[in-house]
């Protein structure tokens, strides 16, 4: 029988768990759960960074990825440098070098990372599988100099080291910030690669400049197509309803603010003094009560009357979002897909529990893309492009969901449609509701799951105008042939009877084949009423044969 263990022993055993010690532990829910999966999820984290470092500076984005193989079977080093603000010398250990360290966390605006734990994440697998740092340099101006410096994870207690620090005099960027760092990886091309992500990157982001280097030196570059940075999104305050009660009560509790009035109208979105005092009434609370005295059964009721349905509060304000845009979309649509029609939506702003969100849907059809295959579906959050979990991705289900026969292309039920045809779909969000930690899936919203599918709807009725147009063009083209070979047979017997010349018989012939045929098709295209397609600045048709 084996010997009972006392509650005091158990006790002794149990020991706090560090962030970085979990993670080191389970890598896969930040997205290194394979070879091939950790390079890209490392690149992806870095030019992550650089984006929103670039956006927020006022600086038009350069951004150089390279890959090196390195010493060793399946060895890598990632170096990306940016031409951003740089990073302050002090800061720079925490950023690389310690899990649940940021700047947007807290923050209620639109933004690439989230969480704090990307490029920390990425440091700390490359660390646990080369045993060898990350190493920065930095440089804030033309003025300063620049820095150098490794940072090394202590995963037992989440805490940066940073060795070897120098100052570089001769660095040659006057502002940004080159990351490196070896890991254990894979390098393959095609899907869920390096290059297709870089370049799902630049049609997302028009206005960046991307250079890329693979590990056998090939180069490519893509040069922005936008000349100015999107409008950056400004910072909001909580919307009541996207506010559970644990956190109402946290925040009742730590607020500044000296009155439970206060607190409502400055410490929310779109609640005014009055309605403050109105809801603090209807919860049976002094307005001018202190907030930190506010109980869990009266902060109950105050959660209630926010909720409330007779409460009306404005939707939050979404100066916080900042969408592509329609001629960015359709400037990075065209950004390397050849294509002879493109198409974008953009969606007002909606909300759900709380959060603003508002989708972009663009398409491109025909051109150079295979017609035999399943639509490709290109998914973006805050412009971020997702690789993975394509199948449990609110988007992926979104798209499944439209009837693309309506628009004259095939499909199987449950499936995407068939055919020569790109779905791009982006979500803009202060909180995108990821599924998981590694980032490349959306939860499935309801709210989220709508707006979507209205916005490819909008998208599919002007495709599918241009495809029943093309398809009529051809059909009379098919009359037509059929009467001109008729006529031929027609004139020829009439020159074999008359002994004469018919040109004159065979080209009145002709006009009239012309005339009936494109009677036909002026009328067909009345009843297709496509006028919306020829107007809309939504679309762009190119044609297909011109180079």
């Amino acid at each position: 029988m084996a010997k009972r263990v006392t509650a005091e022993t158990l006790s002794r055993r149990q020991r706090e768990i560090s962030v970085s010690e979990f993670f080191a532990k389970n890598r896969h829910l930040l997205g290194f759960d394979s070879l091939r999966k950790a390079l890209l999820t490392t690149v992806k984290e870095a030019v992550d960074n650089s984006l929103d470092a670039c956006e927020e500076a006022g600086i038009l984005p350069e951004i150089r990825v390279e890959l090196d193989a390195a010493e060793g079977e399946n060895r890598y080093v990632v170096r990306v440098t940016d031409n951003g603000p740089g990073i302050v010398e002090a800061q720079a250990p925490r950023i690389f070098g310690q899990l649940l360290y940021g700047s947007k966390f807290h923050s209620l605006k639109q933004s690439r990372g989230q969480q704090g734990i990307g490029i920390s994440a990425a440091a700390m697998y490359g660390q646990l599988t080369t045993g060898k740092p990350v190493s920065i340099v930095s440089r804030t101006g033309p003025r300063s100099s620049a820095y150098a410096m490794q940072v090394v994870i202590d995963t037992n207690t989440n805490k940066p080291k940073a060795v070897g620090k120098k100052k570089l005099d001769d660095w040659d960027l006057d502002h940004g910030t080159r990351v490196e760092l070896e890991l254990e990886a894979q390098y393959m091309k095609g899907r869920q690669s390096v290059e297709e992500f870089l370049h799902q990157v630049a049609v997302a982001n028009p206005h960046a400049t991307l250079h890329y280097r693979d590990p056998h030196g090939a180069e490519t570059d893509y040069v922005r197509g936008v000349q100015s940075n999107p409008v950056a999104p400004s910072e909001i305050k909580p919307h009541p309803h996207g506010v559970e009660l644990g956190v109402l009560m946290k925040m009742l509790q730590s607020t500044r603010h000296a009155t439970i009035s206060q607190c409502l109208s400055r410490d929310f979105s779109r609640v005014s003094p009055q309605m403050a005092v109105g809801l603090a009434k209807r919860a049976g609370i002094d307005p001018k009560a202190r907030p930190n005295t506010v109980v869990r059964k009266a902060a109950d009721k105050l959660y209630q009357a926010l909720n409330d349905s007779a409460t009306r509060i404005r939707p939050p304000s979404t100066d916080c979002l900042s969408p592509i845009g329609v001629q960015e979309l359709l400037a990075g649509l065209t950004r390397g897909i050849r294509a002879e029609f493109y198409g974008v939506e953009t969606r007002r702003p909606a909300v759900y529990r709380g959060n603003p969100f508002q989708v972009e849907v663009g398409l491109a059809w025909g051109g150079d893309l295979p017609a035999d295959d399943l639509a490709k579906v290109l998914r973006f959050a805050n412009r971020v492009p997702l690789q993975y979990l394509a199948g449990s991705c609110c988007i992926t289900k979104a798209v499944m969901d439209v009837s693309w026969r309506n628009y004259g292309l095939t499909q199987s039920r449950g499936a995407l449609p068939s055919g020569p045809l790109i779905v791009l779909v982006h979500l803009a969000s202060v909180w995108v509701p990821f599924s998981s930690e590694s980032k490349v899936a959306v939860a499935d919203y309801d709210e989220i799951r709508k707006e979507i599918k209205l916005a490819v709807q909008t998208c599919g009725r002007r495709l599918g105008q241009y495809v029943k147009r093309k398809a009529r063009a051809k059909s009379e083209a098919r009359r037509r042939e059929v009467f001109n070979l008729y006529i031929e047979e027609v004139v020829n017997s009439v020159e074999a009877i008359t002994g004469k010349d018919q040109k004159l018989f065979r080209d009145r012939l002709l006009a009239i084949s012309r005339k009936k045929t494109e009677l036909a098709g002026m009328l067909e295209e009345q009843e297709a009423s496509s006028d919306e397609l020829e107007a809309s600045e939504n679309v762009l048709v190119v044609d297909p044969n011109a180079e």
